[in-house]
């Protein structure tokens, strides 16, 4: 009992010592804890300071990586294969401001990555006096990852949407391209830019009317056909006859939409389809036919035209290769009588001429969705006197486009109904306004399918499709006036099958110089006909229409009335 009244002060003592202890070292942790908090309340304080900085003070250009463009809806093919899509692509910055190494030295070391990008510009950007400087876009992920390894705190990777054309050039001028923003520039990109970056339907795809294998065919025929024939230029459309949709649009030479550059604005470059205007030479005369009979001028198809030249002043009207009688209504189209077409035109007269021709479309710009379309050319209606009407009649004197004359022949076959083409695929079709009668329409298209088997069309014959067109051999314009002979642009307007048309093709050359191996004539129906027999061959069978060796076109409508070729 002693012992315990003994020990019992020495351990209140220590008990004391311990609880102070103990004190003191919470005082402590809470001290080192009241900085911890401070210094990142700090840290915190002073990375909002930098981003309220870079939000008030630094240049627009410092921040475009954060204002990178929208994505953009998919464009695809009538079958839904994609054309152009949006991907996340690599970009190389510099922010000059953080580099720390030699410049010199790392453009080098750049550009040995990037052999693509000039060392001038890379240089150039090192050194820029911003704070913030693209070097390079649209860089490979590989090339991303070594120019990562640099090691270079200055130098910024980043990922901004792309446009990505998946099959190249195909249809470049369908497609157009974007600007470096990522807006429309040209094309259905640029007519559709609002719809194609509506955030409520970036993930509709745009659907075009095109077909990308039948916009094949037609652009590898036409390269074909422009180097053997040395033409500078080539172009062609395939339409549905009964639609007005087109399958297929090229205008060659084409660009890389993936990067188009200055290539894709250079006067070779341009849509010649939808833009480039010029006057269609022989191709016009089925035309005038359909509007005579469609008149009444005609009375009827066994009526003749002599083809003794024509004297209009200080011109003149004449025949190629003049027959020595007079031609029946089919013969002058068969034929490809200049005389006999001014004088059906000069029996239709100016008033209705100009109608008809205000109808078809051929006066205005083409109604396509395409920004880049031409105006026509043709006299104003006080100069529209005899000289225009006959000259207008066989193909001078009116310049359009291409696409103008495959929606008037689409027309002329189909029935006599005129639809406005269009690039978007239709669940039905728009709304006709008739032109021809379906009669007048049976006629011309049996004139059509023998200027092909008898008359100058014979090499754009494709066997068992009873092809039906016209060929035009059209002198350019010279720029002081009057007609170039030695430069034309030669073209081949048809249709296929005849006897029930669903296809509408035309192709032009632009200054084809012939072909040696063909004896190097220059006329439209050695230099493009082929290119159209061709493009009919292969794009048959994809649309679906099985060639048919023993059926043939009505030709009851002008039996009697032409001169066979002699075997």
């Amino acid at each position: 009992m002693t012992i315990a009244v003994a020990l019992a002060p020495e351990l209140r003592t220590s008990g004391r010592r311990l609880a102070g202890h103990r004190q003191e070292a919470l005082a402590q942790a809470r001290q080192r804890l009241a900085v911890v908090v401070l210094v990142l309340v700090g840290l915190v304080g002073v990375l909002a300071l930098r981003l309220l900085a870079l939000a008030l003070l630094e240049p627009a250009a410092s921040r475009r990586v954060s204002a990178s463009p929208p994505g953009r809806a998919e464009i695809v093919d009538r079958n839904g294969l994609v054309l152009a899509t949006t991907y996340q692509a690599y970009a190389l910055a510099v922010r000059p401001g953080d580099l720390v190494g030699d410049r010199e030295e790392l453009a080098r070391r750049i550009h040995a990555i990037l052999p693509h990008r000039s060392l001038p510009a890379i240089r150039a950007a090192l050194h820029h006096q911003g704070p913030f400087r693209f070097v390079a876009r649209r860089i490979l992920p590989e090339e991303a990852e070594a120019l990562r390894r640099l090691g270079e705190p200055g130098l910024v990777i980043e990922r901004e949407p792309e446009r990505l054309y998946t099959h190249g050039a195909l249809a470049a001028h369908v497609l157009g391209f974007t600007d470096i923003d990522g807006h429309g520039a040209a094309g259905i990109e640029r007519a559709f830019d609002a719809r194609l970056r509506d955030p409520a339907r970036r993930h509709e795809p745009l659907v075009l009317a095109l077909d990308a294998r039948v916009q094949q065919v037609l652009e590898a025929e036409l390269e074909h056909q422009r180097q053997r024939q040395r033409a500078l230029a080539a172009a062609g459309v395939v339409l549905d006859a009964r639609t007005s949709e087109v399958l297929a649009l090229a205008s060659l030479p084409a660009f890389n939409p993936n990067a188009p550059g200055p290539a894709a604005t250079q006067p070779d470059r341009m849509n010649r389809i939808t833009l480039g205007v010029h006057e269609l030479g022989s191709i016009l005369k089925p035309l005038t036919v359909a509007m005579a009979l469609e008149a009444g001028t005609l009375t009827s198809l066994s009526q003749t035209f002599p083809t003794t030249p024509i004297h209009l002043g200080r011109h003149r009207i004449r025949d190629l290769k003049p027959r020595a009688r007079p031609l029946t209504v089919p013969e002058v189209l068969i034929l490809s009588s200049n005389v006999g077409s001014a004088r059906m035109a000069e029996g239709l007269g100016a008033s209705r001429q100009r109608a008809f021709l205000s109808r078809l479309g051929l006066l205005a710009p083409v109604p396509v969705e395409l920004p880049e379309r031409g105006r026509p050319l043709f006299p104003r209606e006080a100069d529209w006197g005899l000289p225009a009407v006959m000259t207008i009649g066989f193909g001078h004197g009116l310049a359009v486009t291409p696409l103008h004359a495959a929606a008037a022949y689409a027309a002329l076959v189909n029935g006599g109904l005129y639809r406005p083409p269009t690039l978007l695929k239709r669940d039905s079709p728009a709304p006709a306004q008739r032109v021809f009668s379906a009669e007048t329409s049976r006629i011309v298209r049996a004139m059509l399918r023998v200027a092909v088997t008898e008359g100058t069309g014979r090499r754009a014959d494709a066997p068992g499709y009873r092809v039906g067109g016209k060929t035009g051999t059209a002198e350019k314009p010279k720029p002081g006036g009057g007609y170039d002979h030695r430069r034309n642009v030669t073209s081949f307007a048809g249709a296929f099958p005849m006897d029930d048309p669903r296809y509408v093709v035309v192709v032009t050359l632009d200054e084809p110089q012939g072909d040696p191996a063909t004896g190097g004539g220059r006329t439209a129906g050695v230099t493009v006909a082929p290119a159209f027999r061709n493009v009919v061959l292969r794009v048959a069978p994809v649309l679906g229409i099985p060639p048919d060796l023993g059926r043939e076109a009505d030709l009851a409508p002008i039996a009697g009335l032409y001169e066979p070729r002699a075997p």
